[in-house]
């Protein structure tokens, strides 16, 4: 039995969105799903998000994370504290890393770790190029003749 998607059809119509079906078709190969550490994902704004993850128990020292060009990588790991002795271990301090994957000009803003929840602001910022603009026609073919710069004219 066949899982994947065909995007064929989607392809015909659509210029520019390799990027997204390269990742719907991704996802589908994923590992499978790990709870821990629990986050959140929220939206401040039109181009605002935060990413809340529980990490009770880890300091700053043991939170590493890293963005690359469209992934966010959230790593911990704490060192073994061998020499205690647990007669009940509830608090999970295992290894962890969890991978967000970005739009394009999204980018992680801020930082910053409080009573176990750490906080990762993350904000896209479209430049200039890439925001639409408006598009004038023009019907004389002397205004979409191509401008020429004059030099200084020689004199013979």
């Amino acid at each position: 039995m066949r899982t994947e998607f065909d995007f064929g059809p989607l392809y015909r119509s659509s210029i520019g969105f390799d990027r997204v079906f390269s990742l719907l078709n991704n996802s589908q190969r994923l590992q499978p799903v790990d709870a821990w550490p629990p986050y959140d994902i929220i939206k401040n704004g039109d181009n605002e998000y935060k990413i809340v993850m529980a990490v009770a128990g880890f300091e700053d020292g043991d939170l590493d994370i890293t963005q690359e060009r469209n992934l966010l990588v959230v790593k911990g790991g704490k060192a073994d504290d061998s020499k205690a002795e647990y007669l009940h271990r509830g608090i999970a301090a295992r290894s962890f890393e969890r991978r967000f994957e970005l739009a394009d000009h999204v980018s992680v803003e801020n930082a910053c770790l409080k009573n176990g929840l750490l906080s990762i602001d993350l904000k896209r910022e479209i430049p200039e190029a890439m925001k639409p603009r408006k598009i004038s026609i023009g019907g004389d073919s002397e205004a979409s003749a191509p401008l020429q710069i004059e030099g200084d004219k020689q004199v013979a």
